[in-house]
């Protein structure tokens, strides 16, 4: 190839980096080595996060200057530097293999990698930073605000602040320098500092997170030190002996020997020490020294001596004399031992008065240290309670007594709502059952009977007002008189018994379970038991109804049958109640709930509770939460979508639980028991399933008295409003609202 002078860009370029040339306005990646500055690391963190829109212009500026400096051929330039040779080249486009130096004169100098590997080795490493100016040490900034100086230097002299540029000053300055992007301003030496090209770099493959040093290569190949390869020829080639392949007997009867010491706890196997799982990143080895018996407790190390410790402190260190006086009024532990004072030689400084005191103390603290090491958790009481919302911002919920229902003679069993709310049943040990209205507390109707009234319950349907009432061991279905002309003709067709029903049981022919006759009195239907009644629950659609004697019976209002499909219970019953929407029924024995589905008739849970002996059950109106109360006085929360084991259990009442209660539409539920109290509770049920139902105690209710028949033997919630009616052992139903209704 002939020789090819250049000319134009190129040729300013060539001689622009071998600097032959200066340029107008010296860009920021040729600032000579001397003038350039380290920057101190702190300010590094800064600048990236600060400046993290100047990564893009980084990259922008250096494919820039990548562009520039690139040539599409390798070329020479003569000493004079006007002649330019260009490299030879194969046919195939190759250099040859002086390609890699650079002709001066007819001399070969140093290559690219050669030149910047001297450089290298030449400079000092990374570590030899440039010290920084102020000497100040870890005194705040904040102390300098209202002084002209900064700090002080190595020499003592003070290091005087710099004018600050106005927002519009900075932002035409920067308008003006081009590389006014890589400056940065140390705060603490008061000074701004220009990034070098090697340093933006460095940045930039920090922040993508590549290797910062450009000579490390991150995909080294492997060496495999080892060989896998068998040898031809073994060490020995005798053949194996035959003792190998029999077991031996000796190592028999030992290892019988060691399995029997195992087994009667003569030998005890160390357990192998578990590795913690967390450390101390920044932990002292001093911490993790054992030593056999007592714990070892490294000594105290002694305050060093600081700057107002010094003969000739600094101005801000020394205090005025209000500061001295207040000093005064200080407890003595707080008081400060030592007030710094100004002095002009270090000869003129006096002894310390409490030097050898505080030595002695000092000694008598390592001699009495304590020689076991206690764990000690300081932990606020408040922060373990839980973060529950303020009772106010749940409302409404009942609060006060309303209205109180008078007529029984006997204390008031059981109570029963009407899905309109319009209408009250009770039972009471009088052997009287009676509607009240529940507007203004008068008594409908009265049915007197032989024994005292177990239980009374609405059909759930509105438009059949029938009450079922047990009583000793039968059960009565009244018609209340509550509906209308049509609804009491339909309601006399379903009450009537044309021939009387038996109901046996097929294992025991001999003892009927239920007889179904006309009751003439009250125009009703009589279901004569074999054993005393203590509970009735209707189904959510007003057909069937439960009832509980020493086994549990379902009846069919409609066709007037009774089946006994639940034989075999771990346990005599004590409720039951029906789902309010699905096929389940729940029994509850004295210490377990049974969940059955009635379609399959099969048993699909079972709750287990940990009482002694359950006393009455309430399901949530969502179906998935139960809520069960005991005569231990506790009650637990069941999430039958989390587990069989209670979510929760509270132990609220002193005395047996007699009631508990979910309303239908409110997040509320309530208890009562035999200590005449009742309790308002707010149970949020959420549809997600992973956050778990919110119980908050809202109010507790008082004002039944006690007498020797209990204390609140009953309550329930009002269908559609935050009403609770309570019913005591003091023969009084009473009303609880959160406000006066504006019906009255």
């Amino acid at each position: 190839m002939g020789e090819k002078p250049l000319v134009g860009k190129k040729r300013m370029k060539r001689k622009y980096r071998d600097n032959e040339i200066e340029p107008r306005s010296t860009p920021i990646d040729n600032i000579p080595e001397e003038e350039e500055k380290e920057i101190p690391m702190h300010l590094l963190d800064d600048w990236s996060d600060d400046g993290s829109d100047d990564v893009d212009f980084l990259e922008d500026e250096e494919s820039s200057d990548e562009e520039d400096w690139t040539d599409e051929s390798e070329q020479s330039i003569s000493d004079d530097g006007d002649d330019v040779e260009e490299t030879s080249e194969d046919e195939d486009g190759d250099l040859e293999e002086d390609d890699e130096c650079i002709v001066f004169g007819g001399k070969k100098a140093e290559s690219s990698n050669e030149r910047s590997i001297a450089a290298a080795e030449e400079s000092d490493s990374s570590e030899d930073e440039v010290p920084n100016r102020n000497t100040i040490g870890d005194v705040p900034l904040e102390w300098y605000e209202g002084e002209e100086h900064i700090g002080y230097d190595k020499t003592g002299k003070k290091i005087k602040k710099q004018a600050k540029k106005d927002k519009l000053d900075s932002f035409l300055a920067g308008a003006d320098n081009s590389g006014n992007w890589r400056k940065i301003y140390d705060d603490y030496n008061d000074e701004e500092i220009e990034l070098t090209k090697e340093e933006t770099k460095l940045i930039r493959k920090i922040i993508k997170g590549k290797t910062p040093h450009s000579d490390a290569n991150p995909y080294e190949e492997y060496i495999d030190w080892f060989n896998y390869e068998d040898k031809n020829h073994p060490v020995s080639s005798a053949p194996e002996p035959k003792s190998r392949f029999l077991p031996s007997r000796w190592e028999h009867k030992k290892v019988v020997k060691l399995v029997r010491a195992i087994r009667n706890g003569w030998i005890k196997a160390d357990k192998p020490k578990e590795e913690p799982r967390c450390f101390l990143l920044w932990g002292d080895d001093t911490t993790e020294n054992e030593r056999r018996g007592l714990s070892y407790i490294p000594a105290p190390k002694a305050k060093l001596p600081g700057h107002e410790l010094s003969y000739k402190p600094p101005v801000e260190y020394i205090p005025t004399q209000e500061e001295i006086n207040s000093y005064q009024l200080m407890h003595e532990e707080d008081r400060p031992k030592f007030i710094p004072r100004r002095l002009e030689s270090m000869r003129t400084a006096p002894a310390y008065d409490n030097a050898l005191k505080e030595s002695f103390e000092r000694l008598l603290d390592l001699y009495l240290c304590p020689r076991i090491r206690k764990k000690r958790i300081d932990i606020d009481p408040e922060s373990l309670k839980p973060k529950l919302p303020h009772p106010k911002d749940l409302q409404p919920y009942p609060t006060m007594c309303f209205l109180e229902y008078k007529g029984h003679t006997g204390p008031v069993t059981s109570i029963s709502i009407h899905v309109s709310g319009e209408w009250i049943a009770s039972g009471s040990n009088d052997g009287t059952a009676r509607i009240w209205e529940v507007e203004n507390g008068r008594c409908l109707k009265i049915w007197q009977f032989d024994e005292a009234i177990q239980h009374v319950a609405w059909n759930p349907l509105p438009e059949l007002p029938i009450i079922a009432v047990s009583t000793g061991q039968d059960v009565f279905l009244l018609d209340t008189g509550c509906g209308s002309e049509d609804q009491s003709q339909n309601i006399k067709g379903l009450l009537n018994v044309n021939v009387s029903v038996l109901t046996t049981n097929s294992e025991e022919n001999s003892a009927p379970l239920v007889t179904w006759v006309n009751h003439e009195k009250y125009d009703g239907i009589r279901l004569k038991h074999f054993k005393l009644v203590t509970t009735i629950d209707w189904h959510y659609k007003g057909d069937y109804f439960c009832t509980v004697v020493p086994t549990i019976l379902i009846h069919q209002l409609s066709k007037k049958q009774t089946q006994n499909s639940i034989k075999k219970l771990h346990g005599l019953p004590v409720t039951a109640v029906f789902h309010p929407s699905r096929p389940f029924f729940f029994v509850s024995t004295k210490k377990n709930v049974r969940v059955y589905n009635l379609s399959n008739q099969k048993l699909i849970k079972k709750l287990e509770t940990g009482f002694r002996e359950i006393s009455s059950i309430s399901i949530h109106p969502g179906g998935d939460n139960v809520i069960v109360g005991s005569k231990e006085g506790k009650l637990c929360w069941f999430d039958m979508d989390l587990s069989c084991k209670p979510y929760k259990t509270m132990r609220n009442n002193l005395k047996d639980i007699t009631g508990v209660a979910f309303h239908r539409s409110y997040p509320l539920f309530a208890i009562c028991s035999h200590d005449s109290i009742a309790y308002v509770f707010h149970g949020m049920v959420y549809s997600d399933l992973n956050q778990n139902p919110l119980i908050v105690p809202l109010k507790i209710l008082r004002g039944h008295k006690k007498t020797n028949g209990g204390g609140v033997l009953d309550c329930k919630f009002h269908p559609k409003e935050p009403w609770l009616f309570t019913a005591g052992g003091d023969s009084v139903i009473k009303l609880y609202c959160n406000e006066a209704p504006s019906m009255y």
